[in-house]
């Protein structure tokens, strides 16, 4: 039962460290889109970021040293790879931000091709990734590293709903 209850709190932990980081995200796209921060300040704050989501990580993997020393460099991979897509996913929220009051079927169009496309290589992404994670790590720990990322990438998305207007139609 005490067991139980510390794990139970380690797992409340970890959702806490998770809102905090994605709120700070959502945070830093708000102010990005209303062009509030500068590039500098913006890298600086990402890379905060990416710190805070590999010390989570770091903390639920359970990594033998041997392990940690051959995944840290295909995470890192990842990681920049990732932020690639992050990146663009930050560029058609602008878009879309941009557009949003004056959205025409054509930008409606290309703001969803975008976004498929986006979620299309995310997609690609993970499978690319993950033979290289099976090389470093044993099978249940690949397995716990992508729910790891699926959790942070979840939790990324509900945020990023709630603060995300649905998109206006045309009066009738």
């Amino acid at each position: 039962m005490k067991r139980q209850r510390r794990r139970n709190m380690k797992d409340y932990k970890m959702v806490l460290i998770y809102m905090a980081m994605l709120t700070a995200i959502v945070m830093v796209a708000t102010l990005a889109v209303a062009q509030e921060l500068t590039a500098d300040n913006m890298q600086i704050f990402f890379e905060k970021i990416c710190a805070d989501k590999k010390l989570i990580v770091s903390q639920n993997m359970q990594l033998t040293d041997s392990e940690a020393k051959a995944f840290w460099p295909v995470y890192q991979q990842y990681q920049d790879e990732l932020f690639l897509l992050r990146t663009r996913t930050a560029k058609m929220i602008k878009d879309y931000h941009d557009a949003y009051n004056s959205l025409t079927d054509d930008n409606a169009k290309k703001l969803l091709d975008e976004y498929m496309t986006i979620e299309t290589l995310a997609l690609k992404l993970r499978q690319d990734y993950l033979p290289k994670f099976r090389k470093v790590l044993p099978q249940v720990k690949v397995v716990r590293y992508y729910q790891i990322e699926n959790k942070i990438q979840a939790a990324l998305m509900y945020e990023l709903a709630g603060e995300i207007p649905l998109a206006k139609t045309p009066k009738q």
